[in-house]
Order: C-alpha cells, then structure tokens, then sequence
C-alpha cells in the first residue's frame, strides 16, 4: 500500500513550549467547568437555605453533594495538570539556559581560534630584538644630551680654592708690573691677542685723540 500511495507525512515532534501550551488550554478548561460547578453548588445553597427539613431539601442536599464531588475530581486533575506544567516549565528554562552556554562555547572556541591564528603571526624574537634596539637607542640619546649639556667654562674637576690662589698671583703680578695703565690694556693681554680679531686694540693715547 505504502508503494501504491506513498506513507503518511510525518508529523513534526512534539517539544516543551507545545506540550506546555496544549496543557494549559487544558487547564483553562477545567476552570471553566469549576466555575460553572461552583455557580451551581451557589443555586443550590440559595434554595436549601429557603426550604424546611424535609424530603425536597434532601434531595437537593443529595444534588449538591454530587456536583460538590465533580467539582472536586476536576480541581484535583487541574492540580495534577498545573505540576505537570511547572515540571515541564522547569525542564525548558533547564534547556534555554543549555541552549545558552552552548552559545558561549561555541562563541569562545571562535575567538580561540582567532586569536590563535593571530598571535601565531607575531615573532616574539623580532619583538625581543626590536626592543634591544630602541634601548641602544635610548642610550646613545642620553649620551648625546649629556655631551650637548656638558660646560665649557670651569671643568668640573677644578677646585675654586686653587682658582682663588691663582687670581691672586695675577693681582699681585700686575701691581708689580706697574698695575692696569689708565684706559690700557693689562701687561699680561698686550701680547696675547686672539685669532678672531685682525687688529690689536687701541692703546689709551689713540682713544684719547679720537676723542679729542
């Protein structure tokens, strides 16, 4: 028969947010047959409360008792149906919160990956060397702007006491000599002229006949 008609399609399987939502439609059900009962048990009440003892008033106690024991069989199958949707309830935030660490994993094993191909491009030697590198650099740096900052005045080796006795030997040398002349030049300079002036300086008696 299968050959001739080919099989039946198969019907998708059943999961927890559809088993979940079949119950519940059950239980809603269930409600509404414990409100109708419940509207019944309160004619009920109402008449009996009207009546005297006596045969009527039996038998619609009798009434009331029967549907009071319905009433009672569908709260207990209402209550068995709401642990079942509790259970099953649990069981799918069991299955959402898999769902979602699987996510994560899966996520996490992307970005191992990633970095893995990344940080396998990276030559941890060339960084090494590169580092040296600059570090030489740094010190020759250093090394160029303590010989740009170094004084060309007074070597730091001298002692100011020796620089003391030795100004005082060419004070004394120069009143021996006859001292500074009026508006000269000192002994110890007349002889001595740089190389970057071209003409010696002026004595005192040609300044005094150009002011003249």
């Amino acid at each position: 028969m299968n050959r001739l008609f080919g099989s039946a399609p198969k019907a998708p399987k059943p999961t927890l947010n559809s088993a979940i939502t079949n119950i519940d439609g059950r239980i809603s059900s269930f409600d509404v047959k414990i409100a109708s009962l419940n509207a019944e048990l309160g004619a009920y009440q109402s008449k009996m409360a009207k009546m005297r003892e006596g045969p009527g008033k039996s038998a619609l106690k009798s009434k009331a008792l029967k549907v009071l024991q319905r009433r009672k069989q569908y709260e207990s199958q209402r209550d068995q149906l709401q642990s079942q949707v509790w259970n099953m309830e649990q069981a799918q935030t069991m299955q959402d919160n898999l769902a979602g660490v699987m996510t994560t994993v899966d996520a996490m094993k992307t970005t191992q990956k990633e970095l893995k191909k990344q940080y396998g491009k990276v030559d941890l030697d060339k960084i090494e060397r590169m580092q040296d590198e600059m570090a030489d650099l740094m010190d020759v740096g250093n090394e160029i702007n303590e010989t740009l900052s170094r004084g060309y005045e007074v070597p730091d080796d001298v002692d100011e006491a020796e620089l003391d006795a030795e100004l005082e030997l060419l004070g004394a040398e120069m009143e021996m000599e006859g001292g500074i002349e009026a508006g000269g030049v000192p002994d110890f300079m007349r002889d001595e002229v740089p190389d970057f002036i071209d003409e010696p300086p002026e004595t005192a008696t040609k300044v005094q006949e150009v002011a003249r």
